[in-house]
């Protein structure tokens, strides 16, 4: 059986500008796994005024990015690649219990991803 204990650090929020908070009605979903159908997560049901904040949260963030140079850019993508790359198990494991995935197919997933920021660095 999969160890749940550690996957609570994923449940801050929304990540919205810079900042982690609630949902703008507070609602939450729960994150269950399919094989057991314990509850490994909580997480905010996301509104339309939350995706408004997104939404203009990045047009602003955009313009930071934009004029940041491209070397430090660079180095940015290639640390989320690395992080990515370090975390693969303790991220298989969290698509895998939430969705049921095999582990080896999730590993596959994070490796894909991850490779999204190196080749963009």
């Amino acid at each position: 059986e999969q160890d749940t204990a550690g996957f609570h650090r994923f449940s801050h929020g929304l990540y919205i500008g810079g900042q982690w908070r609630q949902s703008a009605d507070g609602r939450e979903i729960q994150v269950v796994d399919p094989s057991t159908e314990a509850v490994i997560a909580a997480v905010p049901d996301a509104t339309i005024e939350d995706a408004a904040a997104a939404v203009e949260a990045a047009a602003k963030a955009a313009d930071g990015w934009r004029t940041t140079a491209p070397r430090k850019r660079s180095e940015i993508l290639r640390r989320c690649f690395k992080l990515m790359t370090e975390r693969c198990e303790t991220l298989a494991t969290l698509i895998s219990l939430e969705n049921g995935k095999a582990l080896r197919d999730a590993r596959g997933e994070i490796a894909y991803a991850a490779e999204f920021f190196r080749w963009n660095a």
